[in-house]
């Protein structure tokens, strides 16, 4: 069986107290920004297709290139491929999505990682571990970007 490949964004925004991330309600079930890799489309594209397509943002920023994490296998073996981007937008579009005739998700929200933690289903937690991560060690005074 050929596993079903995804890819999405962690979008994370610059606050007062650090870093929030962006995350968006289905019925009862809270995630990243992701959909399926389109046949022959690069998976770094898709993931910002599908955050434009679920969120409305166009100015997400890679300022940690393309470093990625991916989901052990789940669902049927479905994997989703992850990358990391900022944006500077505090507020979310729920765009209508022209397939369901309504948008995808039902509510978002910005939450520290702590939160995310809470939220998320657990084959999530290690890409929010990562994230933070990430963002700790590039606040590291030897690490900061002039």
């Amino acid at each position: 069986m050929k596993s079903k490949r995804s890819a999405g964004i962690v979008v994370l925004r610059r606050v007062a107290m650090g870093w929030q991330t962006l995350l968006l309600r289905a019925f009862r079930n809270w995630d990243f920004p992701k959909g399926l890799i389109a046949p022959g489309e690069d998976p770094l594209a898709a993931a910002l297709r599908e955050a434009r397509e679920e969120t409305g943002l166009t100015d997400l920023t890679l300022i940690w290139g393309h470093a990625f994490r991916e989901t052990e296998p789940y669902a049927g073996g479905k994997i989703v491929r992850f990358y990391m981007a900022e944006t500077g937008n505090e507020r979310i579009e729920l765009p209508v999505s022209l397939e369901l005739g309504r948008p995808e998700h039902h509510e978002w929200r910005w939450v520290s990682f702590d939160q995310a933690r809470e939220l998320l289903a657990p084959r999530l937690r290690s890409i929010v571990d990562w994230a933070e991560s990430v963002v700790r060690r590039d606040a590291e005074p030897s690490n900061v970007r002039s």
